[in-house]
């Protein structure tokens, strides 16, 4: 007997549904909602090069006619697709707009992105009657206040550094022996940028997929209460430092802005990745926040580190580069009161200080 679904996306990490049966009901285009969980057909499987993000963080490559299920949302990205659920039209065709499994009509594509892979809906995921999305596997939290420091990574534009500079971060900490939580606030679902915080030592990871939207583009409403969630689950953790990763830049609609403002309390530290050196002004200067350091792109050489210091006054600093180190753990020791000596002892040497 062919097997139900093909593919189960990344964005289905939350659920049951690998494992538990369920049924498939065309449902008519009214009554479709920013994450539902969908089961489609895939009519073209789009650029060699595209592949899709399974459960566990693995990617997988396609073949047309397989059928795969996601969830209806929403993505908006500067430098790659623009898509939303909301213009799937009655004939059903939709396309993979991110390899997380967020699904949705694409409304413009960068010419060096090649074809995206192109569904054919066939239904609404079910059960006992009820159709299910994403929030129908979210369990509320007790709502508790943040009160760990946290250190922030928010850019200029996508594809900027911040998760590789996220990822050096929480190194640094846990090899300082440090209780680290990784968490992404903003963007369009990928695990692999929360993963790759697990994979160098945070103790847990979130992002806004758990608790319950496929991106982060939605009312600011909507988005403000599931911030709460998501930042009630981090503060359950008991870390002693929150690394954050803000997808996107502030003034892009994935709620960025609304993110660091609740994060302002908390606030010890803040990085900006940026993609050149006129982007880190351009940004100060529309979002009116001057970073601690400037990292990423625009700190690969010496002509982008001088340029962002004169225009912007702002220190820079390549993260990827192991001679500084010593500097981000000086730097980041000051700003957290946490002491980042690589021989630490994670019972004793927690909570010291750093002298001035």
């Amino acid at each position: 007997m062919k097997k139900q679904v093909d593919i189960f996306t990344s964005l289905t990490r939350i659920t049951d549904l690998a494992e538990s049966p369920f049924d498939i009901r065309a449902l008519p285009r009214e009554h479709w909602q920013m994450g539902d969980y969908v089961v489609c057909d895939i009519t073209d499987a789009g650029g060699n090069s595209l592949l899709i993000e399974l459960p566990n963080g693995r990617m997988r490559g396609v073949i047309g006619g397989e059928s795969i299920i996601g969830a209806l949302g929403v993505r908006h990205a500067t430098l790659e697709a623009t898509g939303r659920w909301e213009e799937v039209g009655a004939d059903g065709k939709m396309h993979v707009l991110t390899g997380a499994g967020l699904f949705g009509k694409l409304t413009s594509k960068s010419v060096y992105l090649p074809p995206l892979m192109q569904l054919q809906y066939r239904g609404h995921v079910f059960r006992g009657g009820n159709k299910l999305g994403m929030e129908d596997f979210v369990s509320t939290v007790p709502q508790q206040p943040l009160n760990t420091p946290v250190v922030l990574f928010f850019g200029t534009s996508m594809s900027a550094g911040k998760t590789t500079s996220a990822r050096i971060v929480t190194h640094l900490f846990k090899s300082s022996g440090y209780k680290v939580v990784g968490a992404k606030l903003a963007g369009a679902g990928r695990f692999k940028d929360i993963l790759a915080m697990k994979d160098v030592g945070a103790e847990a990871i979130f992002d806004f997929v758990d608790v319950g939207l496929p991106s982060s583009i939605c009312p600011v409403p909507v988005y403000r209460e599931k911030l709460k969630q998501l930042l009630s689950r981090v503060a359950s953790v008991g870390a002693d430092v929150v690394v954050v990763e803000v997808g996107a830049s502030p003034l892009e609609p994935y709620n960025g802005s609304v993110a660091i403002e609740m994060l302002k309390p908390n606030l010890r530290f803040a990085v900006m990745s940026a993609s050149d050196p006129y982007a880190v002004r351009g940004l100060m200067e529309a979002y009116g926040m001057k970073p601690d350091l400037v990292t990423g792109v625009a700190s690969n050489t010496l002509a982008a580190r001088e340029l962002v210091e004169k225009l912007c006054r702002v220190r820079t600093v390549n993260f990827i580069d192991p001679s500084n180190s010593p500097l981000l753990r000086q730097l980041l020791g000051r700003a957290t009161g946490l002491s980042l000596n690589p021989e630490n002892n994670a019972n004793t040497k927690r909570h010291s200080t750093v002298p001035d």
